[in-house]
């Protein structure tokens, strides 16, 4: 799932062990060298997160532990502020009845003395980074590329969304010592709490950019602190007339800093896109600030060890005895039954993914196997491409295509392009066919009970899950939409031959009138989806074409595909957390959505709202969503974790990274 407010770039970790390995570990011998061994449901697709395509959970679950920033989420899901790393406030709050910019500001201090992990102190010239990669503004003024128009140079997925739509190139004034930042809004932000700026190593992109592969003095690492500075704040820098006889000087300057920060901006965005790290990856990828930091990488793991400047880092104190975690990736589908087995056998410490009763039949009542079922806010989901990406994906758009090869920048022109009534009825007749009961009373109720024989709860809003107080008010709000969607499965699939008739006369059960090519990964509960969406699809005289792809989640900006189930997770909680899924230039839209009057109604949700009024605000957002039949949600995941009972701190939050977010407090 793609962050909606990227704060800087993240590193990442690895490991040597596959699921299949099951025997090269005796039993419990993680306790012994106080390494805690974490399965992954998928494998690492790269090191940085904030670049467009890689936003993916595993990325982000190996990435946690080796950066701090400001904040950070409990297993309440509440925000809890880092003091270890620094502290902000808001320092002016004057926006009236007519908002102006800077009417709103907060102020962030980094904590001084604080260490990256090759012992370059911390400053706020490193939150800088943050803005240029979530500011639309700024890109176009430093002379870096329009984001709306896909011409960024920071091939970033945090332009788009309220923090980009309040602030201005010039919102980040740093201070005289270097230590703060003070970041202006254009109006009063709900949420300015999880808006904060993080942490980048500013001094190793700029040793980048300038061909270096060692660490560099701490008097190198300074004025490489100072270059990136000038340059960011010299690529946005005003020219005085052509007559002024400073003015060649300063175009000159202007000149050198943005060709810095282009340079910086293209390293950003490829050289960090990698899977495998050993002793030739060069260093400066992999400086960190936080408990842990990366070691290797394979394609069956990744390995974090110990930061030696892990508690002068600025990450929480380290109060468990951890010394290295070993995050592990399988190839193709993951076996639940192997990785329960694992767990019990002492091969695997700890996993939470999709819960499965085979998973969940071996781990519960385990031997030293602690086992815990909850809620987790991630969502199934169906999405319908209607246009382009915004985010294009060349260099590497052409792809081999089940034998064809295909170029996924090319002009989407499927059966569900554009906002025509055909599109809009092809598009409702699909989600029709989508057999959502069967599917949920297969995901939700089985897991923990085979014998279930009831219905499990689908999902039938995009703001609210089914497990948060206002999901009954938001879905009652828009239950008009969803009157057809919820009727049995024979009616449905007759209400969508209907819609498909009246633009291919002759469809019928079996005729194919019109194909749609789905995408999707290989996790099983995905391809017996695809399986039954086939079935009920051809009733309806629709063909489904299956994909299944090991890259599906850089593949969602892909033009070939017109439709792709997968989940969203909860990384957090903010007002305005839903608005890049679907606003016109949302980091998040990748299905070419376009709707000005959607994006209005979004932009509700960056303004000052009552528990009441959020829930009208949710009610209007929700109905144009479901007139447009963009998404279809699916059904809320049952939550199961498992863990080695040796482990201590264990504690599963609803948000993601559910069991590995107090990295620092875990051991044995």
């Amino acid at each position: 799932m793609k962050k909606t407010m990227i704060k800087g770039f993240a590193l990442v970790a690895a490991s040597v062990l596959g699921v299949t390995g099951l025997s090269l570990a005796p039993a419990n011998a993680s306790a012994a060298n106080k390494t805690m061994v974490v399965q992954e449901s998928n494998a690492l697709s790269g090191l940085n997160t904030a670049v467009n395509g890689f936003n993916l959970l595993t990325n982000s679950d190996v990435l946690g532990p080796t950066g701090a920033g400001f904040t950070y989420y409990n297993n309440k899901a509440q925000l809890v502020r880092n003091t270890a790393f620094g502290t902000f406030k808001i320092t002016k709050n004057d926006c009236g009845s007519t908002p102006s910019f800077g009417c709103f500001k907060v102020t962030y201090t980094v904590k001084k003395g604080l260490k990256y992990s090759d012992g370059t102190l911390i400053t706020a010239q490193d939150l800088l980074l943050s803005h240029a990669i979530s500011s639309s503004d700024y890109s176009i003024k430093a002379g870096l590329g329009d984001p709306s128009e896909g011409t960024a140079k920071f091939d970033s997925a945090g332009y788009g969304g309220a923090y980009d739509d309040h602030t201005r190139a010039e919102s980040f004034d740093l201070s005289d010592d270097n230590f703060s930042v003070t970041v202006s809004y254009d109006a009063f932000q709900p949420d300015w709490q999880v808006f904060g700026p993080g942490p980048g190593a500013v001094h190793a992109m700029v040793g980048i950019a300038k061909g270096k592969k060692t660490f560099q003095t701490a008097r190198t690492n300074a004025t490489y602190k100072s270059l990136f500075e000038e340059a960011y704040y010299g690529s946005i820098a005003t020219l005085p007339s052509q007559s002024d006889p400073d003015y060649e000087d300063e175009l000159g300057a202007r000149d050198d800093a943005r060709a810095l920060m282009k340079k910086i901006a293209a390293k950003w965005s490829t050289v960090w896109n990698i899977t495998t790290v050993n002793s030739s990856t060069n260093p400066l990828l992999l400086i960190s600030n936080g408990t842990f930091r990366l070691e290797s990488c394979t394609s069956t793991g990744c390995t974090l060890v110990k930061n030696p400047n892990g508690n002068i880092g600025g990450a929480p104190k380290q109060t468990g005895n951890l010394e290295k975690m070993i995050f592990k990736f399988t190839a193709g589908t993951l076996d639940d039954t192997a990785v329960g087995q694992a767990i019990a056998a002492g091969t695997v410490d700890i996993y939470s993914g999709a819960a499965t009763s085979s998973f969940w039949s071996v781990v519960n009542n385990a031997s030293g196997v602690t086992a815990f079922k909850g809620n987790v806010l991630t969502y199934e989901h169906l999405d319908l491409r209607t246009g382009n990406s915004i985010f294009p994906m060349a260099p590497d758009n052409i792809k081999t295509i089940e034998g064809s090869t295909v170029n996924c920048d090319a002009d989407y022109n499927g059966p569900f392009a554009g906002n025509s009534q055909q599109a809009k009825d092809l598009r409702k007749a699909f989600m029709l066919i989508v057999p959502r009961q069967t599917i949920a009373n297969n995901y939700i109720g089985k897991v923990f009970d085979p014998a279930f024989s009831g219905n499990s709860p689908v999902l039938n809003s995009l703001f609210s899950l089914t497990t948060e107080g206002d999901y009954a008010k938001v879905t009652a709000g828009s239950s008009a939409y969803l009157t057809d969607l919820n009727k049995d499965q024979t009616t449905r699939v007759a209400l969508a031959l209907a819609l498909v008739k009246k633009y291919y006369p002759s469809a019928a059960a079996g005729s194919d009138s019109f194909t749609v090519k789905l995408l999707t990964s290989s996790r099983p509960s995905r391809v017996a989806n695809a399986g039954l969406m086939t079935t009920e699809a051809a009733k309806a005289g629709i063909k489904v074409e299956h994909y299944i792809r090991s890259t599906w989640s850089s593949e969602l900006d892909c033009n070939f595909f017109d439709a792709a189930e997968f989940a969203w997770v909860k990384t957090g909680l903010s007002q305005t957390g839903t608005n890049p899924q679907y606003e016109s230039d949302g980091g998040n839209n990748s299905a070419g959505w376009n709707d000005s009057t959607l994006d209005t109604l979004l932009g509700e949700f960056e303004k000052l709202q009552t528990a009441t009024s959020l829930i009208t605000t949710k009610i209007n957002a929700e109905k144009r969503l479901w007139s447009n039949y963009y998404s279809l949600p699916m059904y809320q995941w049952p939550g199961a974790s498992a863990w080695n009972s040796d482990l201590k701190n264990i504690l599963p939050s609803p948000l993601a990274p559910n069991v590995t977010w107090n990295y620092w407090q875990i051991g044995y």
